[in-house]
């Protein structure tokens, strides 16, 4: 390995430094463009690049600061206090990376960066010339590419049957119909990250009943990707995880590199593939892959380009959160996302462009709203400001399309380059068999742990997240996130972890959640990360004051345990302590709440109808029933529905 090398960044001479004021000065190297800030008090100078670690935002002056020490990100507002280096707001999240500030003879300064070399710049190899049909990309869906390379197959992030994140994500396009003949198939699988919609176990159950030995690479996340691997059911046998920076050799010709995110090297990852010299950089859904540091001038670049992939703010309510408000930012956040990736192919000039990873849609009939406001990105769009200012040739694929490498690299006019699916294929799904994963996740809704109320208790000492100044209301609720009468509704304290059943008096942040019970019901049974309730859409929020708490969300979506709550210890420690369980506040009757099912037969008879029995009332033509579900069954009786 090459030692660790400084950069010069930036250079001022003596006047320029005398020139510094108290607080914070904003500089900009005009040989490159790129800006700085420099914070001066008394005999105390500090350094960092101007750059938010959150989406890598320019720092403009707060107008709030009376300290003169905070700066504000232009893009989501997140605050840096650049006298500690310490993001304020949302607290406790990032520390700036500070940069080295080293003096000169003449009273200069120069702002220095420590850097490590480029890690795929380790042994380089020329790329030789390839024969028409020798590199083959194909896509499949979303985020899964088959690469053949030689002799080798490799396959990225299979998602191709089945949700991601609990039921709030499906496929957008139609896999090849010999998808699953295909992956078994293959040499190698790698998976960027845990995130269902690159490690989908529904798709991983189908591959292992066939081929449970394939080989799989991960890279080596402080949160293992296959965390969950042994609660899945799922049987592999094969899973490899290498380091970061490190070439991983196939064969001669064939070689591998994982990378890590600068923002989030927890868990999310990225991959350059190099096949005789010629390099494939797949960079998922990193915020900034390898901290921004990219070899340029790869044959093939592909990144995710949607937007959309947050429960913020569509889930949001009160406040500034109207209708209007969410458009507005989707729309300005939307073509943020479009500016920076297309700026970011336009300075790495791949000789091929590939938006993906962005094919997913809000399918379920209980998620229309999500669907119908939470607009996404057009790759076609993405692609054309590429084209319009580079030279940089863009593939938006279809399902099964395949793009010949060599042939393209020959001639980007050439019309067998790309080969589409034949005429007539079906290219979009329109039948996802919602019933069959969300029954399953509603089974969780009659588990024996929620006939105990303390099972609130052991679940939240279980996560381990307190001395934090919120508190949160978890609502149980329906598909249409109306409460269910039967549902839990609880406070939970994280300055001491207690549970009270009202909000304290003191000063505190207040977090009020509504879930979907069966989603909410799975998450506390298997100790899953809260990404299915919040990426998924499977929640409402509202929050006083409307601030981010990143450690929060941080450790529930992050930071869980990685071995389970012990339910079954629980549930005997009831037994043998005479627990009686509770008859208030506990679960409805499972058929009751098989809601995604039952309430939709219903509706087909009742469509845009309400009935009145004694005294409840259901309102079929958005899916809610108040009241107590005990009558449910009457109706489904009464309209001789099985059950």
């Amino acid at each position: 390995m090459v030692s660790q090398q400084s950069q010069t960044l930036l250079t001022l001479n003596s006047n320029a430094v005398s020139d510094l004021k108290e607080g914070i000065n904003f500089l900009r190297n005009k040989e490159d463009g790129k800006n700085y800030i420099i914070y001066k008090s008394m005999d105390v100078i500090r350094a960092c690049k101007n750059q938010c670690k959150h989406q890598g935002g320019l720092f403009v002056k707060d107008i709030e600061d009376l300290d003169e020490s905070t700066v504000r990100c232009t893009k989501h507002n997140w605050k840096l206090n650049v006298s500690t280096m310490k993001y304020v707001n949302p607290p406790d999240c990032f520390q700036q990376d500070e940069l080295v500030l080293e003096p000169d003879e003449n009273g200069g300064l120069q702002l220095l960066e420590l850097n490590p070399p480029d890690p795929w710049q380790a042994d380089p190899r020329t790329p030789e010339d390839l024969e028409p049909g020798e590199v083959l990309i194909t896509y499949m869906t979303h985020a899964c590419m088959k690469l053949d390379l030689g002799s080798k197959t490799m396959v990225f992030d299979p998602w191709l049957t089945g949700p991601a994140f609990a039921r709030g994500w499906w496929l957008l396009h139609e896999p090849p119909s010999d998808w699953l003949e295909t992956i078994c198939s293959a040499d190698l699988i790698y998976i960027s990250h845990m995130h269902s919609d690159h490690l989908s176990y529904p798709t991983l159950k189908k591959i292992a009943e066939k081929q449970p030995n394939i080989p799989i690479y991960v890279g080596d996340t402080s949160r293992p990707v296959f965390w969950y691997l042994d609660r899945s059911g799922v049987k592999l046998t094969n899973i490899n995880v290498v380091p970061f920076g490190i070439w991983q050799e196939v064969d001669a010709n064939l070689r591998f590199m994982i990378l890590m995110d600068g923002i989030h090297p927890e868990m999310d990852t990225c991959i350059i593939v190099e096949y005789k010299g010629h390099k494939i950089l797949n960079t998922v859904d990193c915020t900034r892959p390898n901290g921004g540091v990219l070899p340029k001038n790869v044959d093939v670049m592909m990144s995710d380009f949607a937007g959309g992939a947050s429960g913020f703010p569509m889930t949001f309510s009160a406040g500034k959160y109207t209708e209007k408000w969410k458009a507005d930012f989707i729309q300005t956040e939307r073509k943020k996302l479009l500016n920076y990736k297309s700026q970011l192919v336009k300075d790495l000039q791949p000789k091929v462009y590939c938006p993906f990873a962005g094919y997913f849609v809000e399918a379920h009939p209980s998620d229309s709203y999500i669907k119908e406001t939470n607009l996404k990105n057009n790759p076609e769009e993405l692609n054309k400001l590429i084209t319009k200012t580079s030279f940089v040739s863009t593939w938006t694929p279809k399902s099964g399309a395949v793009l010949d490498l060599a042939r393209i690299l020959k001639d980007p006019l050439d019309s067998e380059a790309i080969i589409d699916p034949p005429a007539g294929t079906k290219l979009y799904k329109d039948n996802w068999e919602f019933d069959v994963y969300v029954n399953e996740i509603n089974t969780a809704i009659s588990n024996e742990i929620f006939r105990h109320k303390d099972w609130i208790n052991f679940y939240y000492n279980w996560a381990g997240f307190r001395d934090y100044n919120l508190v949160i209301r978890m609502i149980e609720t329906n598909d249409d996130f109306s409460p269910l009468h039967s549902g839990f509704d609880y406070l939970v304290d994280f300055l001491d972890l207690s549970f009270p059943n009202e909000r304290p008096a003191r000063d505190h942040s207040y977090l009020e959640i509504k879930n979907r019970v069966g989603v909410m019901r799975q998450t506390v049974i298997n100790g899953l990360l809260w990404d299915d309730l919040y990426i998924g859409f499977q929640n409402r929020l509202f929050r006083d004051p409307d601030i981010y708490h990143h450690q929060f969300w941080n450790h529930f979506q992050i930071k869980l345990p990685l071995t389970p709550p012990d339910w079954d210890s629980y549930l005997q420690s009831r037994v043998r302590q005479g627990y009686t369980p509770q008859t208030c506040k506990t679960q409805p009757k499972n058929r009751a709440l098989s809601i995604s099912k039952d309430l939709a037969a219903v509706n087909k008879r009742l469509e845009r109808q309400a009935w009145d029995l004694k005294g409840y009332t259901v309102q079929y033509s958005s899916q809610t029933f108040n009241g107590h579900f005990s009558y449910f069954a009457s109706i489904c009786f009464y309209l001789k529905i099985r059950m």
